[in-house]
């Protein structure tokens, strides 16, 4: 029971010492730093370039057909 408090006292020190520490701000920043600059970069989500990424295909698809009919009438002709 001594040493259950003993760690307790140790871990409510260390975390007082780590919520008055200046790198909870520093990390605040940091994280707000970084959004900032994606936001700038206009990143798009995972899910957003999978869509596009599945339009791009579909639309190579009719082109390859369309492409196969215009030679077919070009034969034709």
């Amino acid at each position: 029971m001594i040493k259950s408090n003993i760690l307790d006292q140790v871990n409510e020190q260390v975390s007082k010492a780590i919520s008055n520490s200046p790198f909870t701000d520093v990390e605040k920043n940091l994280k707000s730093i970084v959004i900032a600059i994606l936001n700038k970069l206009d990143i798009v989500t995972r899910e957003e370039f999978d869509t596009q990424q599945k339009v791009l295909a579909a639309t190579r698809e009719k082109l390859e057909k369309l492409e196969q009919q215009l030679e077919k009438f070009k034969q034709q002709a």
